[in-house]
């Protein structure tokens, strides 16, 4: 009687075991998603997409002074990155100091083709990633952005998402600076190193816009 009482014991424990194995080894694989399973199948990531609306306005910069030391002009200039849905709006802002007065405004544009999207049209995203001087090269560059992370402009965008989910995303829209090949299959291309330049100068902003087939342009305005 004792032995079958130990006997069944061993065999509640064993299936409790594989009950509880199954349960969190199914959240250990749903935790290590990979980057095509999830913009393959998962419809929140879709939904988000298809959300995004076009864009033209995506930041500004200004000089705050220029001076000339040992023979050399130095420009500071503010960066200011504008909110998707209002342009008055900021959402990042940076001071750089850069030799020279002709400065690189450097962005990664992210186009999201209908294999991305419920509706079937395109969609983009713009991140920004370095300014950069006449004498600086593009890899010596001052971030804007922190590649791999979520970009302030789209901290909204991917909210439904679990954070590693979010992290996979965006760790993987970053790595298309440098290889643009990596997330074509999955309906993603990317348009890197799409710099702008500009000879800066006091008493004017520079407005930064984005054309419908995803170029970049600066648009020169009084400062007022």
């Amino acid at each position: 009687m004792r032995t079958a009482k130990i006997r069944i014991t061993v065999l509640l424990l064993f299936v409790i075991g594989l009950v509880a194995l199954g349960y969190f080894g199914r959240g250990y694989l749903l935790s290590e998603i990979t980057i095509h399973q999830l913009l393959n199948e998962n419809k929140q990531l879709k939904e988000a997409i298809t959300n995004l609306t076009a864009e033209e306005q995506i930041g500004y910069a200004k000089v705050i002074k220029q001076e000339t030391k040992d023979g050399k002009v130095w420009t500071t200039l503010r960066f200011v990155e504008t909110a998707r849905d209002d342009k008055t709006k900021k959402i990042l802002e940076k001071d750089y100091t850069i030799e020279g007065d002709i400065v690189h405004f450097d962005a990664l544009i992210v186009k999201l083709d209908n294999k991305m999207v419920m509706d079937g049209r395109e969609r983009a995203m713009y991140l920004w990633r370095r300014i950069y001087g006449e004498t600086m090269t593009p890899q010596n560059g001052l971030a804007i952005e922190s590649p791999g992370a979520e970009p302030a402009r789209y901290a909204d965008l991917l909210a439904r998402l679990p954070v590693k989910q979010r992290e996979l995303f965006w760790s993987n829209i970053w790595d298309l600076a440098n290889d643009v090949e990596k997330l074509k299959q999955d309906g993603i291309t990317a348009i890197y190193g799409n710099a702008v330049y500009s000879k800066l100068k006091e008493g004017l902003i520079y407005v930064f816009k984005i054309s419908p087939t995803g170029q970049l342009y600066p648009e020169v305005v009084p400062d007022m």
